[in-house]
């Protein structure tokens, strides 16, 4: 392996920065590439067919212009739609992102599990199959709450996002039959983290909050385990929307050790 092959780590938007963060702390000197689709932007609204294209289209080619040790899908709608598929046709290892309903299990008191996701992800057999195997004899409450990820858009951007705002993107889920009962709440999109202070606050300081992004960086630590990264090889991230408009995230970046911004 090339010390300077770089991690890719792609998302639809900037969602994947709540990976990067726990990535930073176990492989700092990682040259990192972050990939946003934002000319994609949203997923969650899209049908199957056209996330399964698109991901599997976009990953190739930045697969073969720049040569990645490993791909993070670091979004939870096309992982449950096209890792399968990634997988099939790249050689290149792919770690994906799916909705930590296992630890929310362990740790759910009630027995009632939130699952906040995009409309895309809370649909998929993917999830069905994760809520057989780790949620049995658990209640799973479903809600597509697309309206967040704008809202943690803004917020990295430097927009005031409000409280009551967040409220009602996600107030679909406790008003589900059983919903006064969840004590546990799933983030299944990498984008909803960047809104825990206002979705524990809308919620209330007895629900807890799971997401996958520290296990999404030990598994990408393990699996590149031995491996040399070039001190001189640099990060940057890309996008395949308005480069003018990415850059007004060049501070979420920085503190990460992206000082570059391009167009991919």
């Amino acid at each position: 392996m090339n010390s300077k092959s770089p991690i890719l780590l792609f998302d639809s938007g900037v969602g994947g920065l709540t990976v990067l963060a726990e990535l930073r702390k176990l492989l700092p000197k990682a040259p990192v590439i972050y990939a946003a689709d934002m000319a994609g932007l949203p997923y969650g609204t899209k049908s199957e067919a056209e996330v399964a294209a698109r991901v599997a289209g976009l990953l190739g080619r930045m697969a073969e212009r720049y040569e990645p040790r490993l791909i993070c899908i670091a979004c939870n709608t096309a992982s449950t739609i096209a890792l399968g598929m990634v997988r099939e046709v790249l050689e290149t290892p792919i770690v994906g992102t799916v909705p930590a309903i296992k630890p929310a299990a362990a740790i759910t008191e009630t027995g009632t599990i939130g699952l906040l996701g995009t409309e895309a992800t809370v649909r998929q057999q993917y999830v069905d199959d994760l809520e057989k195997r780790f949620a049995e004899g658990k209640k799973l409450l479903r809600y597509g709450a697309n309206g967040l990820v704008a809202l943690g858009e803004r917020k990295l951007r430097g927009e005031e996002v409000t409280v009551d705002e967040v409220a009602s993107a996600a107030s679909g889920l406790v008003l589900q039959a059983g919903g006064e009962n969840l004590d546990t709440v799933v983030l299944a999109c990498t984008h909803f983290p960047l809104l825990e202070p206002e979705l524990r606050e809308a919620f209330g300081k007895d629900v807890k909050f799971v997401h996958g992004a520290q296990g999404i960086a030990r598994r990408i630590d393990h699996l590149l385990t031995g491996q040399k990264f070039s001190r001189w090889s640099k990060s940057f991230a890309v996008t395949t929307g308005d480069l003018q408009d990415f850059e007004r995230l060049s501070g979420a970046f920085e503190q990460y050790g992206i000082n570059s911004l391009r167009r991919f």
